[in-house]
């Protein structure tokens, strides 16, 4: 695995455009798989994300729906939220590969979940909380390849 970026964040706002400055160098077919805790700010990162694709509609979690499309900004987001994903049939079950192979760009939270059908070039990003440094802090560990 190719460590791209190990940043820090000490408030929702730095997460937010931590993203955003990362969405203005994403391209067609790029998935990047979000991992962190409950609560971590995964959600807050892809708020960043679509922001930075100039996405300017309410991005919330879809953990009912499995996906949620926007498409007004720049490129089509793809937010996939796979916490109640059993496996990789239920993926199948939604067309998953529509959206990994399609001309947008992929965010998915939980992304452990569905390790198989990661392609091997995905963008991981672990967002982590250390308490000793306070409860807003958060390191953001972004990288390239297989786990």
């Amino acid at each position: 695995m190719e460590k791209l970026l190990l940043t820090e964040s000490h408030s929702w706002k730095e997460t937010f455009d931590i993203a955003a400055r990362l969405a203005g160098s994403a391209g067609a077919g790029q998935i990047y798989a979000l991992e962190g805790d409950l609560g971590v700010g995964k959600t807050v990162f892809t708020q960043g994300f679509a922001c930075g694709l100039g996405i300017r509609e309410m991005v919330n979690s879809p953990t009912f729906l499995i996906v949620q499309v926007y498409d007004s900004g720049r490129l089509p987001l793809y937010h996939f939220d796979v916490y109640r994903i059993s496996g990789a049939d239920e993926m199948e079950e939604i067309g998953y590969e529509d959206y990994f192979y399609g001309d947008g760009v992929c965010l998915i939270e939980w992304a452990s979940r569905i390790e198989e059908l990661l392609p091997e070039n995905c963008i991981r990003v672990r967002i982590e909380k250390d308490p000793e440094k306070g409860f807003d802090y958060r390191r953001i560990t972004i990288s390239r390849g297989n786990q």
